[in-house]
């Protein structure tokens, strides 16, 4: 398990995927805001693949997110799009309802930092998220991530067009931030 100060990032467990599923991405809303695919369902017991892991994927790194003082699960993490030529990676979480709020997602992103540069050897990581999301957008930068653009109108969520924002973070910057 990766540790950061209140979460761990540990692998996938079965008992993980029904209350991730129930409380993450049935939610047609919060789906829909965190994720660039269009809400559909997955019916119980089917492989939901933003939910399943695949270890021969080389692209994407699933975990799911645990409260370090009791085990409980608390949401989901995610490096994706890694592209080991260019050494970078994109990442991206989901806090359960009942987590949010709790400064769980800015020690989510660190411990993804930490997980992305010390262990995958990455050199830049990058966030987009909505510009209205400024729980995401605290996190990042709370982690010295670096607005570098707004790409206008480019999510469609639930009906209309919106903005996100391009976050960018090198590992020469977080080392330096690390060590202060």
């Amino acid at each position: 398990m990766l540790r950061g100060s209140t979460v761990g990032l540990r692998a996938r467990h079965e008992e993980d995927i029904p209350v991730l599923r129930a409380e993450l991405y049935d939610d047609v809303v919060y789906s829909s805001l965190v994720d660039s695919d269009p809400w559909r369902p997955v019916p119980a017991g089917s492989k939901d693949p933003r939910l399943t892991v695949d270890h021969k994927d080389d692209g994407s790194v699933r975990f799911s997110v645990v409260e370090l003082a009791g085990g409980t699960l608390v949401g989901t993490a995610t490096l994706w799009g890694i592209d080991t030529h260019n050494r970078l990676a994109h990442l991206g979480l989901g806090l359960l309802p009942a987590a949010r709020g709790q400064g769980y997602g800015t020690d989510v992103v660190a411990v993804l930092c930490h997980y992305g540069f010390v262990v995958r050897g990455l050199c830049r990581l990058q966030i987009e998220t909505l510009a209205g999301n400024a729980a995401m957008l605290r996190a990042a930068e709370r982690n010295g991530f670096v607005r570098e653009g707004v790409l206008r109108s480019s999510a469609w969520v639930m009906g209309e067009f919106v903005d996100e924002v391009l976050l960018g973070l090198l590992a020469e910057e977080w080392q330096q931030a690390s060590k202060s």
